[in-house]
């Protein structure tokens, strides 16, 4: 018999695939997204680093004519509109324009900037100052002359500060990003894996332990040709083995306790059947009777007739007996050569009287001719009748010693009769 999958585990053991799926799932998932949204946080933050380099470098390179212009000039006034173009734009901490004799032509600076911290320093520590060499000069003088110098630092505090509300968002996109491919593809295997195995362990679980081979098998489209459909092809090539395994026993057991010559039950079903039966009666208080039969002068027959004669013999009076006993809870068993016996449950002495009879008249009804019998012609028997009920004092050895006791009562009376213990 097949043990049931949980019949072993306690109450609060169990736990569902799934259940385990999504806690072992939900971990992984979450430290994938972190390492996503990190990776793609670090990623930006060096396209953005690029980004402001080629920007400032791109502003720079758009005033250098000016510039150069203004120092040559020694114009402040130009010089004071290219800082303030320069100064513009929040990104900026300090623009300084010099002359060629180091001399300070127009500056704009930040009057205080907030800490930041080491992390500020990490990220942008390297690109924040910047200067350029000013050089005027025409084709008639020849080469450019340097006329000045332009110097640029941009604000450490901005830039961190663009960089935090930036990385918000890109790391929580990034995290959602990976969330949601997660979930697909948690979701995927679930479809894919998960449900077709929680379908064979429903199957295995509905599958009646008495019945294995009748397992609701279940159909798997896609896994026809995988690892999982050859689990499923297996388990019930198995089931199958097992069930014929059953069944074999189950004939085995039958034909180990039916009489092979008359297709009755044998000495040990008879065995079996009385004990269970008594302790039956014992619980319910009803009574049990037994009736012993025995063909009268069967070894005359044998030695006359032959035992193929015999045979049939016996087994006409098999076919009697179980036409008349045919109760679901009565038992007709042969009890050895030509000794039979009937097992009736909750039947009294009054109720096996009446069935022995029937079984003596059927028996004379066979008409089966015997010359060499004393006191008829034909084949009869003689049957002995006990019952009993527990609260009597007997045993099952005791009633079954009295029906054995009255049996050879009717032989010694003359045989053909019926003799039941008062």
């Amino acid at each position: 018999m097949i043990p049931h999958p949980d019949k072993e585990r306690r109450p609060g053991e169990r736990r569902s695939l799934t259940v385990k799926q999504a806690m072992l799932t939900l971990p992984l998932v979450l430290l994938l997204s972190v390492l996503a949204g990190a990776i793609e946080l670090a990623l930006d933050t060096r396209l953005m680093r690029q980004e402001i380099v080629q920007q400032t470098d791109y502003r720079l390179d758009l005033v250098l004519g000016t510039s150069a212009e203004a120092a040559f000039q020694l114009n402040p006034d130009l010089a004071s509109q290219v800082v303030e173009g320069l100064y513009g734009g929040g990104r900026t901490a300090r623009v300084i324009m010099r002359d060629d004799f180091g001399r300070t032509m127009a500056s704009r600076s930040l009057p205080w900037e907030p800490a930041t911290g080491r992390l500020a320093d990490l990220l942008f520590g390297d690109i924040l100052h910047y200067q350029r060499t000013l050089y005027y000069g025409t084709e008639d003088d020849g080469a450019p002359q340097p006329v000045g110098e332009l110097h640029m630092t941009l604000a450490i505090s901005a830039l961190y500060h663009d960089f935090l509300s930036h990385s918000r968002f890109v790391f929580t996109l990034g995290v959602l990003k990976a969330l949601v491919i997660a979930v697909l593809v948690v979701a995927l295997f679930h479809g894919f894996i998960t449900r077709p195995l929680l379908r064979v362990h429903a199957a295995i679980v509905a599958t009646d332990p008495r019945r294995p081979g009748q397992w609701p098998k279940p159909r798997l489209r896609h896994h026809s040709n995988d690892e999982l459909g050859d689990l499923v092809h297996s388990l019930d090539e198995l089931l199958v083995a097992f069930q014929s395994g059953l069944d074999q026993r189950d004939r085995l057991r039958h034909i180990s306790t039916m009489d092979g010559l008359t297709g009755i039950a044998n000495r040990r079903r008879f065995d079996d059947f009385l004990e269970a039966e008594w302790q039956r009666a014992m619980r319910s208080g009803s009574a049990l009777s037994i009736i012993f039969i025995d063909i009268d002068h069967f070894k005359e027959y044998n030695d006359h007739y032959g035992h193929l004669a015999g045979d049939d013999t016996l087994r006409s009076v098999a076919d009697v007996l179980t036409g008349v006993v045919h109760r679901a809870a009565d038992l007709v068993a042969r009890y050895g050569g030509e000794e039979f016996v009937c097992v009736l449950p909750d039947t009294d002495l009054q109720g096996a009287l009446q069935v022995a009879e029937q079984i003596r008249h059927g028996i004379s009804e066979l008409n089966i001719p015997h010359a060499y019998a004393a006191g008829s012609d034909r084949i009869t028997a003689s049957l002995g009748v006990a019952s009993a009920t527990p609260a009597d004092g007997l045993n099952c050895a005791e009633l079954l010693a009295q029906a054995d006791a009255q049996l050879y009562q009717a032989k010694h009376q003359g045989r053909d009769r019926v003799v039941a213990h008062s």
